[in-house]
């Protein structure tokens, strides 16, 4: 337990940014989880669905739930084996 008052609010404030990076990781999580599973099953609707997991990578890299070099290197990754699908 905080004993200051400062130390108290940034509890608080550490509280809030745990759940936000938390949503974000999950976020990012299920939609790669999805894309794998559609280059798995040959979908062709990968192509569109793609956009939406390299915005949630950006967006998770902009706000630091994940590093910078983490995000390209998973962009990466994941477009590779997107090209793979004819």
């Amino acid at each position: 337990m905080p004993n200051k008052k400062s130390a108290a609010k940034e509890l608080r404030k550490a509280v809030k940014r745990k759940a936000a990076n938390k949503k974000a990781s999950d976020k990012l999580k299920d939609l790669v989880k999805v894309s794998l599973k559609q280059i798995k099953a040959n979908d062709k609707k990968i192509k569109e669905d793609y956009i939406k997991t390299i915005k949630a990578i950006d967006k998770a890299a902009k706000k630091g739930v994940i590093k910078k070099n983490t995000a390209a290197r998973r962009k990466s990754r994941l477009m590779k084996k997107i090209n793979t699908i004819k």
